[in-house]
């Protein structure tokens, strides 16, 4: 089936500015809340958001086999579990009644006030119900960079980490939207020069720049997904601010891993742009040396040009841009992912998400972490208020953007945006 929402000449009767993230070519997929305290399934053409739910009771589907509450759910669920053929077919149906050509909602001004709605009409929520959550390691610049600041130059990479998609499993309770805040994690660390831990809050909170991918239902218990296949089980993908307590962590992760210098939150922007929208954006995955084991090796072009930058804005400031880099420079791509990920039998639902890991560049200003960018503490990173940051401080607030741009069309996701807030006060709370 033709991708006609695709089509770079369409353009919308629809307001939409020159540099919109959300032109009529990207129709992403989010859940809001209405001026009429109504959660609705909808999408967002230019500064509109479009609601989904009541255009389907309008009949604007009609033919395509969807159930009568497919968009009159708090989550996208249901809907991304009905598969690609699906996500197509109401994609190029939206695009086509937002044509600037196609009259029939354009110019009926009783559906267009039931339908239509200003950003500041709604409150964004959390897009799906994420089941479960996986986050990987899957950037060679990253995971060099770290190697080298703790093992030394000749042991950056560890023995596994070229040969497989390294990953773990998290929580999905504290994964939120953008515009909810964090608070500062308290945990164990073991003080320099300490050989006893103490208890207390994190100093060291840290972004990690990332995107996720978010997944239909795809395998049964015991069924691997072939790598072939595995692009047919991606929804879309989201920006990922998989925050980290980074003195928390290096205290606890021996020998098991992440655990409360990561759980404390992870933040997501709220609208999904599709695999789909992001189709004319493929680029070569980096050379990957030595060759991957048979269940990992693919052909074609399976990354994505995606511009990634990360801010940092202090309270009561301009924010400050600390990081500009790129979803393409993954060494492992969604669908090794994917395919490593069920290789064993894991069974994928819809609506879990895996989180790419950091993303680094190959330059100092494209590490997607304070840990690299101020080099574990030792620089410190200029702010334009005057001050310096190493790592987060309280009320400091992180915001994340990226886009792919190609031939004069531009597909984005927005911005997640989060504050960080001292450690939970419980009289506060009463």
């Amino acid at each position: 089936m033709s991708i006609s929402a695709n089509n770079p000449d369409r353009t919308s009767w629809l307001h939409v500015d020159k540099n919109s993230d959300f032109p009529i070519q990207n129709i992403p997929f989010g859940v809001f809340l209405t001026r009429d305290d109504i959660i609705t399934i909808g999408t967002r053409i230019g500064d509109t958001a479009i609601d989904l739910g009541a255009l389907h009771q309008l009949g604007y589907f009609d033919g395509i086999p969807l159930t009568d509450d497919i968009f009159l759910q708090d989550t996208l669920n249901d809907f991304i579990a009905d598969g690609r053929k699906t996500w197509r077919l109401v994609r190029n149906r939206i695009s086509e009644l937002f044509d600037s050509n196609n009259t029939s909602l354009k110019n009926n001004k009783k559906n267009k006030e039931t339908v239509l709605f200003r950003l500041d009409e709604i409150e964004m929520q959390l897009p799906a119900q994420i089941g479960d959550y996986t986050d990987f390691y899957a950037s060679k610049e990253h995971a060099t960079n770290v190697g080298i600041m703790f093992r030394g130059v000749e042991n950056a990479l560890m023995p596994n980490w070229l040969h497989l998609p390294v990953g773990y499993h998290g929580r999905s309770s504290s994964i939120i939207p953008s515009g909810i805040p964090v608070h500062r994690p308290q945990g164990q660390t073991l003080p320099a020069g300490a050989t006893s831990p103490v208890f207390g809050p994190s100093k060291l909170v840290d972004f990690e720049l990332e995107m996720a991918f978010i997944t239909t239902d795809a395998n049964d218990l015991g069924e691997p997904i072939p790598i072939e296949e595995a692009e047919e089980y991606i929804f879309g993908l989201v920006l990922f601010n998989d925050w980290s307590a980074r003195d928390i962590q290096k205290w606890e992760y021996v020998p098991l891993g992440p655990f409360l210098g990561k759980n404390f939150a992870s933040s997501i922007s709220p609208w999904i742009v599709t695999l789909d929208a992001l189709e004319p954006f493929r680029v070569d995955t980096p050379k990957q040396d030595p060759q991957p084991l048979e269940y990992l090796q693919f052909k074609g072009k399976k990354s994505f040009d995606i511009k990634l930058e990360a801010s940092i804005q202090p309270k009561n400031a301009k924010e400050t841009i600390v990081s500009k880099s790129n979803f393409k420079y993954m060494y492992w791509n969604m669908a090794q992912q994917l395919a490593h990920h069920t290789v064993n039998g894991c069974p994928v639902n819809s609506g879990d998400m895996m989180g790419s890991g950091t993303i680094s560049g190959p330059t100092e200003d494209s590490y997607g972490s304070m840990l690299e960018l101020s080099w574990k503490g030792e620089k410190s990173i200029p702010m334009k208020d005057g001050t310096e940051r190493k790592f987060i401080n309280d009320y400091d607030t992180v915001i994340m953007r990226g886009y792919s741009e190609k031939d004069g069309t531009r597909i984005g996701f927005g911005e997640v945006k989060s504050q960080l807030l001292p450690i939970f006060n419980p009289k506060k709370k009463k």
